[in-house]
């Protein structure tokens, strides 16, 4: 469907003709600047036949250059068919512990021995990448919690901003309290029902004004939904002076804390240990948390005043040509 920006811009139409008749005339005409065709210039009517026909044929020429310059002011544009855009499923904050004991090497991925902190980053940014449509932030916490992202439909800076994260950035100990506290302050004012955080540790509350249960209450009567994870193997070999022994890498995992954080908030505690467990565990978020497949219409929109000013240059130019060659010809004769 063709419109117009500025409609309006067609009330120019009859200008030069008001001006034409309104203004007064010249009783000479003198010029600060004089071309040697000027005569020429006034003189020229395109067209052949009886001086009477060469005379509207150089007013419709007129007419048609100046009707394609307002034509290109008034901003024509083409809208094409409407199209189906998805909308905003879901305001997901992402909390990752970056504490000292996330560097533990517990993990297998690809066959190597991995950091805690360097499988999250792997399965987490898998994660962002299936949540098309969803509005996604990074807050990062060890002693502190600090925004790394604030919510965006921008996945890749978000999954960027992660991979650039290391251990200690934010502290050796642990704030889950406070890091709840944040995320809500941060959650608070979107859309009710849509308000998710997921919170990933491997450890308990050492650090934080906030106490964990506290914060969870808070998040509870703000409506902000909770998924827990623990993260961490529950047995590893170490080698030592006397030779091998396991050890429980997570014995700090506080699971009963994050279990009840889960539970007031109306969301769910999972268990982590190793890569495929830490897989599985988010594409079961992505099923407990779609992402609504509601529409909403757009029309595409291309602009096209290039098209009549393009018009109008181009007759311009051949008008000027035309007088250009019609003097060059007359001087010609009469030399």
């Amino acid at each position: 469907m063709l419109n117009f920006i500025w409609p309006w811009a067609f009330w120019l139409l009859p200008l030069p003709l008001l001006a034409h008749l309104l203004l007064p005339k010249s009783a000479k005409r003198d010029a600060a600047l004089f071309v040697p065709f000027y005569r020429d210039v006034l003189s020229f009517e395109p067209g052949a036949g009886r001086p009477g026909r060469r005379k509207i044929g150089r007013w419709l020429l007129l007419l048609l250059i100046w009707t394609l310059l307002v034509t290109a002011t008034a901003g024509p544009q083409w809208h094409g068919e409407p199209l189906p855009l998805p909308t905003v499923g879901r305001d997901l904050m992402l909390a990752v512990d970056i504490s000292g004991s996330m560097a533990e090497e517990d993990m297998v991925l690809g066959g190597d021995r991995v950091t805690r902190l360097a499988l999250v980053k792997k399965v987490v940014n898998d994660f962002i990448e299936r949540r098309v449509g969803d509005r996604v932030g990074l807050l990062l916490f060890g002693s502190e919690p600090y925004i790394q992202a604030p919510l965006t439909f921008d996945r890749r800076t978000v999954g960027t901003l992660l991979d650039e994260a290391e251990i200690g950035f934010a502290g050796k100990k642990t704030s889950i309290g406070d890091a709840i506290g944040l995320a809500v302050k941060r959650l608070r004012d979107r859309p009710a029902d849509k308000r998710v955080l997921i919170l990933l540790t491997d450890g308990s509350n050492t650090a934080g004004a906030v106490e964990p249960l506290t914060a969870a209450d808070l998040a509870a009567k703000t409506g902000v939904r909770i998924h827990t994870i623990g993260v961490g193997a529950d047995e590893m070999v170490v080698r030592g002076f006397f030779g091998s022994q396991r050890i429980n890498p997570s014995a700090d995992l506080d699971e009963e804390t994050l279990t009840k954080i889960a539970e007031k908030t109306g969301g769910g505690y999972f268990r982590a240990r190793n890569p495929d467990e830490l897989e599985k565990i988010y594409r079961l978020i992505d099923e407990l948390e779609p992402i609504d497949q509601e529409s909403e219409i757009f029309r595409p929109v291309k602009f096209l005043f290039h098209l009549p000013l393009a018009g109008a240059l181009i007759l311009t130019f051949l008008w000027g040509t035309m007088m250009v060659l019609r003097s060059t010809l007359n001087n010609r004769g009469r030399a």
